[in-house]
């Protein structure tokens, strides 16, 4: 029987925030950092705080503007971080909220009840607490009576590695119809007072519906493979034995860092590797690709990779970019590509979802349309 993808939804957060709204802040910030701290700074024991442009932002990343759960504390120059009160243990965390809204809409375009489903999956880069885990909370949210969920993270890669582990589920007869869903709230990892970084992440929620089926139309999932290489050039610390070191708390190493020079340098050319080298495995070429749904972190470092693959780069239409409306939404960017951009496909058409971020790690999966 195939495996196929037979449904997608997302939830997509209602405040937007611009290029321009974003310098306005970082700017109002670093002149009152800078004041504040003009003696250290002049002495050589602190470092100036650096402004930015929307010009710089779009041309070093092709963002344009992002989705957030709350705007007002991210443009704070006071504060410089979302507002997100803690909720109540009885109240429905935020995160298990957004999961539940894009596993409705995926539900729905998949034709199936929350208790068709045998297990949840929630990929995704941050989980908002340690335990229980949030996909248990999204399987009770949904109504489901039946199955199992866990909660796994490879960070911008957890999306393609989730698909792999609800295929892997399916082959073992472990379930017959699986629900992964990203939740991404990004904006509180991100240190919105740094400009080399201020601007890449977004909040947004992704799901997928993968079953095994021979009737139902969607995209049969002819092959997945995943990579992983350890790298610190993308890194976030913070974690529950912080508390055991005091000197380390409140240090920007807690929050996401990377150096993004090398990501570029040496994640290109191994993703366009894994793609080719996956693609010739199950015997097509480049060119036998549709359509490319690329991780969505920068579209500069997309177009290298479709370069090195294709030879040239490829109309838009045939590797969306939908980042600059939504920026790095870690991995959901894949996801939601997928999603806006894959109904026009015909039937036997190819295409690929490819994840990659920090480990390193890279997810291939091939797809074709059916029906």
């Amino acid at each position: 029987m195939a495996i196929r993808i037979t449904g997608t939804g997302v939830y997509t957060p209602e405040f937007s925030i611009s290029n321009h709204e974003l310098v306005d802040s970082l700017t109002a910030y670093v002149e009152q950092y800078n004041q504040t701290h003009a003696a250290e700074i002049e002495a050589g024991t602190m470092t100036a705080k650096r402004t930015s442009s929307p010009e710089f932002i779009e041309k070093a990343s092709g963002i344009k503007s992002r989705y957030v759960v709350n705007k007002t504390g991210v443009l704070d120059p006071q504060r410089m971080c979302p507002i997100i009160p803690e909720r109540p243990n009885e109240q429905i965390s935020i995160q298990a909220e957004m999961g539940v809204a894009a596993a409705r809409e995926a539900l729905k375009n998949a034709n199936l009840e929350p208790d068709d489903l045998d297990a949840v999956i929630l990929a995704c880069s941050n989980m908002q607490r340690a335990y229980p885990a949030v996909a248990i909370e999204i399987q009770a949210a949904l109504g489901m009576t039946k199955g199992y969920a866990f909660d796994m993270n490879v960070a911008c890669s957890a999306a393609t590695f989730g698909l792999q582990q609800a295929v892997d589920a399916i082959k073992a007869g472990s379930a017959k119809r699986v629900l992964m869903v990203n939740a991404e709230i990004t904006s509180g990892h991100l240190n919105w007072t740094e400009r080399d970084s201020h601007f890449i992440f977004g909040d947004v929620c992704t799901a997928v519906i993968i079953e095994a089926t021979d009737d139902k139309a969607g995209f049969e999932i002819l092959g997945t493979q995943l990579l992983t290489q350890f790298s610190n050039n993308i890194r976030n610390n913070f974690g529950f034995l912080n508390r055991g070191d005091e000197s380390g708390v409140g240090q920007p190493d807690k929050l996401f860092v990377q150096n993004g020079q090398k990501v570029y340098r040496e994640v290109s050319p191994l993703v366009s590797k894994t793609i080719t080298e996956h693609l010739a495995k199950l015997g097509f070429g480049v060119e036998d690709v549709r359509r490319y749904w690329l991780h969505q972190a920068n579209e500069n470092m997309n177009k290298l990779i479709l370069k090195m693959m294709l030879g040239a780069e490829p109309e838009r239409e045939r590797a969306p970019i939908i980042l600059d409306q939504y920026a790095n939404t870690s991995s959901a960017g894949s996801i939601i590509a997928f999603h806006q951009h894959s109904q026009d496909l015909s039937d036997g058409d190819l295409g690929v979802i490819c994840s990659f971020g920090a480990g390193y790690s890279i997810g291939s999966v091939i797809v074709r349309k059916v029906g």
